[in-house]
């Protein structure tokens, strides 16, 4: 199969070549957008990323050139309008997920960074400046840590979290039975707002928990929790955060996510000015932690990405069913 694929990184090359078999791939830099979608004819499927552009009007140009597939080489779909390649009868395959341990053990890179000032204190002393003060941390053994999603990510984020000692709190539409079996309580979310030194986010992004944790949530959490966020930007509302970490009714911030990443991330803008007031704002905030949506970026999980998708689009061109379709 001839596969167009979009937004590719130099990590993306290796895992791809390696399981390419009989594809054939075109590696495009650009990402998909309806400037760049006269990259795909002479395809059968095009290859995309979560900051890809599959809005109604790429969906159909797509169609108009002969794609028939669309492989989605992330969980999430929220750049995708489903309506509409549902319509066009364009399949959407997706990985039906990747290592949970990459993600969750971001998510508590971030949080250590964040308690112990792990970037101030390396940058001081790549100046040569030895000294301790304003580095003060927080031990986590022994503090509450409230999970919010509780699937794969959300699970093992748990277990690790486990280890350090911490008391552990969670929330989900349908709690896990196996987690109960281990111990872990499930309460609602105003109690687990209230009671949780650490909220960690691993739920996705639905209707429901769009801007789940908005100013009225932040209201409730203590003044000295800190808030981490490595599922979806726009779970959170950003504005709210940026307000309660200047009011100090929130302790800190750390995020591999932003509501309006797509216009940002991936791309170098050392050079560019960056025309965000809230990102501006998040990245320069000395309580804010943030990184580029990186949390998938292991070796392990570029590698599991690569199979496993390439290994459906292979089912598909054989007429079986894809192990998991949209």
């Amino acid at each position: 199969m001839k596969i167009a694929f979009f937004s590719t990184a130099s990590y993306d090359r290796p895992g791809f070549i390696r399981y390419q078999n009989h594809h054939q791939i075109t590696f495009i830099e650009e990402p998909l957008s309806e400037n760049t979608v006269g990259k795909a004819i002479g395809h059968q499927a095009v290859c995309a990323f979560a900051h890809d552009d599959l809005s109604e009007p790429v969906l159909r140009l797509l169609k108009m050139r002969g794609i028939t597939v669309i492989a989605m080489r992330c969980v999430g779909l929220d750049n995708v309008d489903r309506r509409v390649a549902e319509e066009l009868d364009l399949e959407i395959i997706r990985i039906p997920g990747y290592s949970p341990f990459s993600v969750a053990e971001h998510a508590v890179a971030l949080l250590m960074s964040l308690v112990r000032h792990l970037p101030q204190a390396h940058e001081r002393v790549t100046t040569g400046n030895f000294t301790l003060d304003g580095l003060i941390g927080n031990d986590l053994h022994g503090k509450t840590i409230g999970v919010i999603g509780t699937g794969h990510i959300g699970h093992a984020f748990l277990q690790i979290m486990k280890g350090f000692g911490c008391q552990m709190l969670a929330n989900d539409l349908k709690p896990h039975p196996a987690l109960i079996n281990e111990g872990i309580k499930y309460v609602w979310l105003p109690e687990l707002l209230a009671e949780s030194d650490v909220v960690s986010l691993h739920c996705p992004l639905t209707s429901r928990t769009t801007r789940l944790i908005d100013s009225q949530a932040l209201s409730i959490m203590k003044p000295t929790a800190i808030l981490v966020n490595t599922s979806r930007g726009k779970i959170v509302d950003t504005k709210a955060v940026l307000d309660a970490l200047d009011q100090r009714q929130l302790a800190g911030y750390a995020a591999d996510v932003y509501d309006r990443e797509s216009a940002w991330f991936h791309r170098d803008w050392s050079t560019q000015p960056i025309e965000d007031d809230d990102l501006n704002r998040l990245r320069s905030h000395p309580r804010a932690l943030l990184t580029a949506h990186q949390g998938f970026l292991t070796q392990e999980t570029l590698e599991q990405i690569a199979s496993t998708l390439l290994l459906q689009l292979a089912f598909y061109e054989n007429s079986q069913l894809p192990a998991r379709v949209a």
